[in-house]
């Protein structure tokens, strides 16, 4: 367990996000699960502590403005609050460059006399409730909901570099190798296509989804949407499709709807469209009516018989895909005493079945991954998913995820290695 300040910056909007949606942002890959966080704002010319809590479990939720700049993400608990305190009493312990030493980057924070200036503080000023800034919305600028340096006597420049780099060692990033672009050859090329390649590393490359709290069903010819018929009762046709995959993901937290349905469509440009306008045809004649197709097959504008149909096969293949495999259905069972410790071993399929059915129809995402996509398509498709509504009154949700495969670069092993990133 580690113990890490958490910088909200100059917005007091984020502040109150990550306490009252209790979630926290990190910009970087540091924090882990059980951590204890002190959650930080600045207010005027001081950076002042008013809670804390500890993180629960990672989480895809991220509800700021700026969500993009927050590759690790977790759900928070056992919140508490105080009055405000002034976090530069940490300088007591780490001296000039104390926020180099504590803040930046959500650091793990292991000097004892700091760690014991931040507990006693919080203790002295605990409070039972959060305390309310006043005019939040004229102090607030949306910088970032997570870590940020302290900007005044602390900053690095040419004339104190050598002195920083002496009291804080650890400021520097360390570069440990080296990595280019590659292009994938396709989506499905079994050793360098984008779907395999992605399924094969699922859950170590979406490190938001756990694979306890999750089934992830990779087969993309098992779930295809009901046809529709014109007039003359002949099948359109293009009309039905299949996503690539189906993420079944627990989340207790949502105690109404505990299930949620993410339907995968893998897309790649690869080698194959290399201009501009091949991409942007593409994208235009082929990925987004191919989303529209699964949105609206859910949608309240879709005919019912369809809707129904289409919600009842795809819930009997999940539940015969659980059932087939005893390590799923024990990871399933786990889930469903978790909601209903007393349940009895033979209704677990069909509890499941029941929230299946509720998830189609209000806890559904459409999840894109592809190898590369601006954040204005992305926006523009968000925009066109949503319009399309599900029985719960809410709406179809949509996220996606570039995924580009990297090649170590050694100019001393000729070794092919590889690597795949991820951009949130």
């Amino acid at each position: 367990m580690g113990e890490r300040i958490l910088h909200c910056g100059t917005s007091l909007e984020n502040y109150y996000i990550c306490i009252d949606q209790q979630v926290v942002g990190f910009t970087k890959r540091v924090a882990n699960v059980n951590d204890q966080i002190y959650i930080v704002v600045k207010v005027g010319n001081k950076s002042v502590c008013g809670a804390r809590g500890r993180l629960k479990e990672p989480t895809d939720f991220r509800p700021w403005r700026d969500s993009d700049q927050y590759p690790q993400c977790f759900s928070l608990c056992d919140i508490e609050y105080c009055q405000p305190f002034d976090i530069s009493i940490l300088e007591q312990a780490g001296g000039k460059y104390w926020s180099l030493k504590y803040v930046q980057s959500a650091k793990n924070i292991t000097d004892k006399a700091a760690l014991q200036l931040l507990q006693s503080s919080f203790e002295q000023n605990q409070t039972k409730e959060l305390f309310q800034f006043a005019q939040p919305a004229a102090v607030g600028n949306n910088e970032s909901s997570s870590e940020t340096e302290e900007s005044s006597k602390e900053e690095v420049t040419e004339e104190n570099y050598q002195e920083v780099l002496n009291a804080v060692p650890d400021v520097k990033i360390n570069i440990t190798s080296t990595y280019v672009n590659v292009k994938f050859d396709n989506e499905t090329d079994k050793i360098k296509g984008l779907e395999p390649l992605v399924n094969s590393h699922f859950y170590h490359l979406f490190d938001d989804f756990s694979k306890q709290r999750s089934v992830l069903i990779p087969q993309n010819k098992m779930f295809r949407t009901s046809p529709k018929k014109n007039a003359n009762n002949k099948i359109i046709a293009g009309i039905s499709g299949c996503p690539d995959a189906i993420l079944v993901r627990f989340t207790p937290d949502h105690k109404t709807k505990p299930i949620q349905i993410n339907l995968i469509e893998y897309e790649c440009y690869g080698r194959s469209k290399k201009t501009q306008l091949d991409k942007f045809e593409y994208l235009n004649g082929h990925i987004i009516p191919q989303l529209m197709r699964f949105a609206s097959t859910f949608s309240v504008a879709t005919d019912t018989k369809i809707r129904e149909d289409t919600i009842h096969r795809w819930s009997e293949k999940i539940i015969k895909y659980v059932n087939e495999d005893d390590a799923i259905m024990s990871k399933v069972a786990v889930w469903m005493r978790e909601l209903e410790p007393e349940i009895k071993e033979q209704i677990i399929s069909y509890r499941l079945h029941k929230l299946l059915d509720t998830a189609f129809r209000s806890h559904l995402r459409i999840m894109l991954i592809i190898d590369e996509l601006t954040s204005e398509q992305n926006e523009t498709i968000k925009n066109i998913i949503k319009s399309f509504k599900l029985e719960s009154e809410g709406s179809i949700d949509f996220v996606s995820f570039v995924v580009k495969l990297q090649q170590k670069i050694d100019l001393l092993n000729n070794v092919e290695e590889y690597a795949l990133s991820l951009q949130k």
